[in-house]
């Protein structure tokens, strides 16, 4: 079972204060505290997780596994402030690559509808510069249950009405997934992360078998859909690399006994690809919990 426990972190002053920067001073400022808030996280969180993940699977030594830690935390809150900032239409100097797009046109002009897949890796949100460009209804499944207090009041300051499907005990949202793809329009959702009870299959991923959701790839299958794996890569400070593959259609699994296994072949292709740009990107990977469900005991010896 994941030990993921279905919250994000954190509270609504925090947000306040950066918003309050974002709006009446500027970005490079609230990077600038950013890099204070990323220390204290780093001297005072629980770092187990992601010493398993940079000294275990990616081989870091112990130094250069918590400067990546303090990397990560920065990056984390540089995602979160370029999310507030585009969110908002505050003035900024973004500029894109996008790599794929053409596969999106394809998907919104075939009217068959599709499923994005991403993951806990690089700016999912600022992804939605992308998604705004295509020529059809986008609906995001949250799959984060984050506070809703959060939830709000980013929704405050946002000037960009997104299509949001919740994800809901009574399973509503399944139905709202099936009506939007019936009517030919896209459904965006993350692939590396589920809420206990939901059905899985283990996969290899970064050399250590962990647990992967099968709802986004069965729901392709089900409903005879093409997925696509989505990403969107910070790689400067001001300059993001937008990247979906493509499409690929799922044959649908219908054999109880052989289900998991079928699934399982489904999924390995876009664990390979989150692989190489987990690889290529470490410090963009944003699960800081035990992902590979494994007691740790970090190596707290600083090399060089």
């Amino acid at each position: 079972m994941s030990l993921w426990k279905g919250k994000t972190r954190g509270g609504t002053a925090g947000y306040r204060i950066f918003i309050f920067l974002l709006q009446n001073i500027n970005i490079q400022f609230s990077y600038a505290l950013l890099r204070v808030v990323a220390a204290y996280f780093w001297v005072f969180s629980n770092k187990s997780p992601l010493l398993y993940f940079y000294q275990t699977r990616l081989n870091f030594s112990g130094w250069n596994s918590y400067k990546a830690i303090y990397k990560n935390y920065v990056m984390l809150g540089q995602c979160l402030l370029d999310k507030i900032v585009v969110m908002a239409g505050i003035e900024n100097k973004f500029t894109y690559d996008f790599i794929g797009e053409e596969y999106l046109h394809e998907l919104a002009n075939s009217k068959n509808g599709g499923i994005l897949i991403g993951a806990h890796f690089g700016n999912w949100e600022i992804a939605g510069h992308l998604l705004k460009r295509i020529s059809i209804k986008v609906h995001i499944v949250m799959l984060d249950a984050e506070h809703e207090k959060i939830k709000a009041l980013l929704q405050n300051v946002s000037k960009e009405k997104l299509s949001v499907i919740p994800i809901k005990n009574n399973f509503d949202h399944l139905y709202a997934i099936e009506e939007a793809l019936a009517k030919g329009e896209l459904i965006a959702i993350h692939g590396d992360r589920f809420l206990p009870g939901a059905k899985t299959v283990t996969c290899s991923f970064l050399g250590e078998e962990a647990l992967f959701p099968t709802g986004p790839f069965y729901m392709a299958s089900k409903f005879k859909v093409p997925v696509s794996f989505v990403s969107a890569i910070k790689t400067s400070k001001f300059h993001y690399r937008l990247n979906a593959t493509k499409p690929v259609n799922i044959i649908y699994v219908n054999s109880l006994k052989t289900r998991n296994q079928d699934l399982r072949k489904l999924i390995e292709p876009f664990v390979m690809n989150l692989e190489k740009l987990v690889e290529e990107n470490p410090t963009q990977w944003f699960n800081f919990y035990q992902f590979w469900n494994k007691d740790y005991e970090p190596n707290k010896t600083i090399n060089t």
